[in-house]
Protein backbone atom coordinates (compact mmCIF):
# COMPACT_ATOMS: atom_id res chain seq x y z
CA UNK A 1 0.00 0.00 0.00
CA UNK A 2 1.31 3.41 -0.91
CA UNK A 3 2.05 5.61 2.08
CA UNK A 4 2.65 9.35 2.43
CA UNK A 5 6.20 10.20 3.36
CA UNK A 6 6.85 11.70 6.76
CA UNK A 7 8.18 15.22 6.87
CA UNK A 8 11.80 15.33 7.93
CA UNK A 9 12.69 17.84 10.60
CA UNK A 10 16.14 19.38 10.71
CA UNK A 11 16.69 17.83 14.13
CA UNK A 12 16.66 14.40 12.45
CA UNK A 13 20.12 14.97 10.99
CA UNK A 14 22.93 15.89 13.40
CA UNK A 15 25.26 18.49 11.90
CA UNK A 16 28.30 16.96 13.59
CA UNK A 17 28.43 13.88 11.35
CA UNK A 18 31.51 13.44 9.14
CA UNK A 19 31.21 13.75 5.38
CA UNK A 20 29.46 10.74 3.91
CA UNK A 21 25.95 9.71 3.00
CA UNK A 22 22.92 8.16 4.63
CA UNK A 23 20.16 6.06 3.08
CA UNK A 24 16.40 6.40 3.42
CA UNK A 25 14.20 3.57 2.10
CA UNK A 26 10.55 4.50 2.72
CA UNK A 27 9.08 1.77 0.48
CA UNK A 28 6.13 2.25 -1.87
CA UNK A 29 5.39 5.98 -1.78
CA UNK A 30 3.22 8.38 -3.75
CA UNK A 31 5.13 10.42 -6.30
CA UNK A 32 3.54 13.72 -5.28
CA UNK A 33 4.59 13.11 -1.66
CA UNK A 34 8.14 12.39 -2.81
CA UNK A 35 8.24 15.73 -4.63
CA UNK A 36 7.24 17.57 -1.46
CA UNK A 37 9.75 15.77 0.73
CA UNK A 38 12.59 16.27 -1.75
CA UNK A 39 11.95 20.02 -1.78
CA UNK A 40 12.20 20.10 2.02
CA UNK A 41 15.34 17.96 2.07
CA UNK A 42 17.09 20.10 -0.53
CA UNK A 43 16.60 23.10 1.76
CA UNK A 44 17.85 21.13 4.76
CA UNK A 45 20.90 19.74 2.93
CA UNK A 46 22.65 23.11 3.16
CA UNK A 47 22.77 22.63 6.95
CA UNK A 48 24.14 19.07 6.80
CA UNK A 49 27.65 17.71 6.35
CA UNK A 50 26.37 14.52 4.66
CA UNK A 51 24.45 13.56 1.52
CA UNK A 52 21.30 11.44 1.36
CA UNK A 53 20.24 8.64 -0.97
CA UNK A 54 16.49 7.94 -1.05
CA UNK A 55 15.51 4.56 -2.52
CA UNK A 56 11.83 3.76 -3.02
CA UNK A 57 9.12 2.59 -5.41
CA UNK A 58 6.09 4.44 -6.75
CA UNK A 59 2.57 3.36 -7.65
CA UNK A 60 1.98 3.66 -11.42
CA UNK A 61 2.65 7.26 -12.44
CA UNK A 62 3.75 9.07 -15.58
CA UNK A 63 6.00 12.04 -14.91
CA UNK A 64 6.77 14.95 -17.17
CA UNK A 65 10.18 16.60 -17.18
CA UNK A 66 10.87 20.18 -18.15
CA UNK A 67 11.47 19.21 -21.79
CA UNK A 68 8.48 16.91 -22.26
CA UNK A 69 6.70 17.16 -25.58
CA UNK A 70 2.92 16.70 -25.09
CA UNK A 71 2.82 14.34 -28.07
CA UNK A 72 4.97 11.85 -26.15
CA UNK A 73 1.95 10.96 -24.00
CA UNK A 74 0.16 8.40 -26.17
CA UNK A 75 -2.84 7.39 -24.03
CA UNK A 76 -5.80 9.66 -23.30
CA UNK A 77 -6.95 10.43 -19.76
CA UNK A 78 -9.75 7.88 -19.85
CA UNK A 79 -7.34 5.08 -20.75
CA UNK A 80 -4.85 6.23 -18.12
CA UNK A 81 -7.51 6.32 -15.42
CA UNK A 82 -8.72 2.84 -16.37
CA UNK A 83 -5.13 1.59 -16.01
CA UNK A 84 -4.73 3.34 -12.65
CA UNK A 85 -1.90 5.57 -13.87
CA UNK A 86 -1.49 9.07 -12.44
CA UNK A 87 0.21 11.93 -14.31
CA UNK A 88 2.43 14.51 -12.59
CA UNK A 89 4.63 17.35 -13.85
CA UNK A 90 8.02 17.87 -12.24
CA UNK A 91 11.05 20.15 -12.37
CA UNK A 92 13.53 17.46 -13.36
CA UNK A 93 15.39 17.45 -16.62
CA UNK A 94 14.53 15.16 -19.47
CA UNK A 95 11.29 14.14 -21.11
CA UNK A 96 8.47 11.78 -20.15
CA UNK A 97 8.90 8.59 -18.12
CA UNK A 98 6.89 6.05 -16.12
CA UNK A 99 7.32 4.68 -12.62
CA UNK A 100 5.62 1.59 -11.22
CA UNK A 101 6.15 -1.04 -8.51
CA UNK A 102 9.15 -3.23 -9.19
CA UNK A 103 11.22 -0.29 -10.35
CA UNK A 104 13.94 0.97 -8.00
CA UNK A 105 13.80 4.77 -7.92
CA UNK A 106 16.70 6.71 -6.46
CA UNK A 107 16.67 10.34 -5.37
CA UNK A 108 20.16 11.43 -4.30
CA UNK A 109 20.17 14.67 -2.31
CA UNK A 110 23.78 15.57 -3.01
CA UNK A 111 25.84 18.72 -2.66
CA UNK A 112 27.56 19.00 -6.04
CA UNK A 113 30.07 21.60 -4.87
CA UNK A 114 32.78 19.00 -4.03
CA UNK A 115 32.26 17.58 -7.54
CA UNK A 116 33.04 20.87 -9.23
CA UNK A 117 29.38 21.86 -9.71
CA UNK A 118 29.59 19.78 -12.90
CA UNK A 119 26.19 18.42 -13.96
CA UNK A 120 27.59 16.34 -16.79
CA UNK A 121 30.05 14.69 -14.43
CA UNK A 122 27.24 13.94 -11.99
CA UNK A 123 25.09 12.36 -14.72
CA UNK A 124 28.01 10.15 -15.74
CA UNK A 125 28.49 9.18 -12.09
CA UNK A 126 24.86 8.06 -11.84
CA UNK A 127 25.24 6.03 -15.03
CA UNK A 128 28.40 4.45 -13.63
CA UNK A 129 26.62 3.47 -10.40
CA UNK A 130 23.85 1.78 -12.39
CA UNK A 131 26.26 0.05 -14.78
CA UNK A 132 28.30 -1.33 -11.87
CA UNK A 133 25.13 -2.57 -10.18
CA UNK A 134 23.99 -4.38 -13.31
CA UNK A 135 27.43 -5.94 -13.75
CA UNK A 136 27.13 -7.63 -10.36
CA UNK A 137 24.12 -9.49 -11.78
CA UNK A 138 25.92 -10.48 -14.95
CA UNK A 139 24.35 -7.76 -17.11
CA UNK A 140 26.45 -5.58 -19.38
CA UNK A 141 25.03 -2.08 -19.12
CA UNK A 142 26.21 0.71 -21.37
CA UNK A 143 25.79 4.45 -21.70
CA UNK A 144 25.12 5.79 -25.19
CA UNK A 145 26.62 9.08 -26.39
CA UNK A 146 24.07 11.87 -26.29
CA UNK A 147 21.44 9.74 -24.53
CA UNK A 148 21.38 9.91 -20.74
CA UNK A 149 20.53 6.60 -19.07
CA UNK A 150 21.68 2.98 -19.24
CA UNK A 151 21.05 0.36 -21.92
CA UNK A 152 21.46 -3.43 -22.12
CA UNK A 153 21.85 -4.83 -25.63
CA UNK A 154 20.26 -1.71 -27.08
CA UNK A 155 17.26 -1.80 -24.73
CA UNK A 156 16.82 0.88 -22.08
CA UNK A 157 16.90 -0.44 -18.53
CA UNK A 158 17.45 2.74 -16.50
CA UNK A 159 16.39 6.36 -16.91
CA UNK A 160 17.94 9.45 -15.34
CA UNK A 161 16.50 12.92 -14.82
CA UNK A 162 17.81 15.38 -12.28
CA UNK A 163 17.17 18.85 -10.94
CA UNK A 164 19.48 21.17 -9.01
CA UNK A 165 18.84 24.02 -6.59
CA UNK A 166 21.68 25.89 -4.87
CA UNK A 167 23.90 23.15 -6.32
CA UNK A 168 22.00 20.51 -4.34
CA UNK A 169 20.75 17.70 -6.57
CA UNK A 170 17.33 16.08 -6.37
CA UNK A 171 15.26 13.72 -8.52
CA UNK A 172 17.57 11.04 -9.92
CA UNK A 173 17.25 7.63 -11.56
CA UNK A 174 14.86 4.73 -12.12
CA UNK A 175 16.16 1.17 -12.59
CA UNK A 176 13.73 -1.42 -13.97
CA UNK A 177 14.01 -4.58 -11.88
CA UNK A 178 10.79 -6.56 -12.25
CA UNK A 179 8.19 -3.89 -13.05
CA UNK A 180 5.40 -4.42 -15.59
CA UNK A 181 6.81 -3.03 -18.84
CA UNK A 182 3.51 -3.03 -20.73
CA UNK A 183 2.49 0.35 -19.30
CA UNK A 184 5.39 1.97 -21.16
CA UNK A 185 3.09 1.70 -24.20
CA UNK A 186 1.36 4.79 -22.77
CA UNK A 187 4.35 7.00 -23.59
CA UNK A 188 7.31 7.54 -25.87
CA UNK A 189 9.85 6.70 -23.15
CA UNK A 190 12.22 9.60 -22.53
CA UNK A 191 10.98 11.12 -25.78
CA UNK A 192 12.98 8.55 -27.81
CA UNK A 193 10.86 7.13 -30.65
CA UNK A 194 11.37 3.42 -31.16
CA UNK A 195 13.11 2.80 -27.84
CA UNK A 196 12.49 -0.60 -26.26
CA UNK A 197 12.32 -0.75 -22.48
CA UNK A 198 13.61 -3.74 -20.58
CA UNK A 199 14.14 -4.88 -16.98
CA UNK A 200 16.62 -6.94 -15.03
CA UNK A 201 14.18 -9.81 -14.65
CA UNK A 202 13.44 -9.81 -18.37
CA UNK A 203 17.11 -9.82 -19.30
CA UNK A 204 17.97 -12.50 -16.76
CA UNK A 205 14.92 -14.63 -17.49
CA UNK A 206 13.81 -14.93 -13.88
CA UNK A 207 13.05 -13.15 -10.61
CA UNK A 208 15.47 -10.64 -9.11
CA UNK A 209 15.62 -9.79 -5.42
CA UNK A 210 14.91 -6.06 -5.18
CA UNK A 211 16.47 -5.71 -1.74
CA UNK A 212 19.67 -7.27 -3.03
CA UNK A 213 19.76 -4.84 -5.94
CA UNK A 214 19.27 -1.92 -3.54
CA UNK A 215 22.06 -3.05 -1.21
CA UNK A 216 24.50 -3.52 -4.10
CA UNK A 217 23.56 -0.15 -5.56
CA UNK A 218 24.18 1.52 -2.19
CA UNK A 219 27.71 0.07 -2.15
CA UNK A 220 28.43 1.36 -5.65
CA UNK A 221 26.94 4.77 -4.83
CA UNK A 222 29.48 5.14 -2.03
CA UNK A 223 32.35 3.94 -4.23
CA UNK A 224 31.57 6.17 -7.21
CA UNK A 225 30.74 9.25 -5.13
CA UNK A 226 33.70 8.50 -2.85
CA UNK A 227 31.62 8.88 0.28
CA UNK A 228 31.31 6.41 3.19
CA UNK A 229 27.92 5.07 4.22
CA UNK A 230 27.02 6.58 7.61
CA UNK A 231 23.82 4.63 8.24
CA UNK A 232 20.09 4.81 7.64
CA UNK A 233 18.06 7.97 7.73
CA UNK A 234 14.84 6.19 8.71
CA UNK A 235 16.02 5.51 12.25
CA UNK A 236 14.67 8.96 13.07
CA UNK A 237 12.08 9.60 10.34
CA UNK A 238 9.75 6.89 9.05
CA UNK A 239 6.77 6.82 6.67
CA UNK A 240 3.43 7.22 8.44
CA UNK A 241 0.46 4.99 7.80
CA UNK A 242 -2.03 6.37 5.27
Amino acid sequence: MSQPLAKAGSDATPQTEPDGFRVWRPGLSKYRDALTVQAELVDQRRDWTHDLLILLEHPPVITFGRKTEPSNLLWDQKTLQAAGIDCVSSQRGGDITLHSPGQLVGYPIVDLTPYGKDLHRYLRQLEDILIRTLADFGLSGTALPGKTGVWVKGRKIASIGIAVRHWISYHGFALNIDNDLTDFAAIVPCGLPGVTMTSMSQELGGPVAKDQVAEILIDHFGAVMQRPLLGNFDDTTTPTQA
